[in-house]
C-alpha cells in the first residue's frame, strides 16, 4: 500500500475506546508501533499558591504504514 507517509500519529479521541483507535488505524492501512501516553493538567489557583492538577491523559499511537 503505497499512500505517500510510511508513519503517522494517531491519538485516541474524546468518547472512543483504545480499541475502536486501533481498528482506525488498521482501517487506516497502519500498524501500531508505539504508544505514548501525556498527562493533562490543569492549573488551580487556592490563595496565593498555583497548582497543577492531573485532569486526564491523551494517548497517541506511532504507526507505520503496511507494506
Amino acid at each position: 500500500m503505497s499512500n505517500g507517509k510510511k508513519k503517522m500519529i494517531f491519538e485516541v479521541e474524546e468518547n472512543e475506546t483504545i480499541d475502536m483507535c486501533l481498528d482506525r488505524i488498521k482501517k487506516a492501512g497502519y500498524v501500531p508501533v508505539r504508544r505514548t501516553e501525556k498527562p493533562i493538567f490543569e492549573e488551580k489557583k487556592t490563595g496565593g499558591t498555583v497548582s497543577y492538577e492531573p485532569v486526564g491523559r491523551q494517548i497517541l499511537f506511532e504507526a507505520k504504514a503496511i507494506e
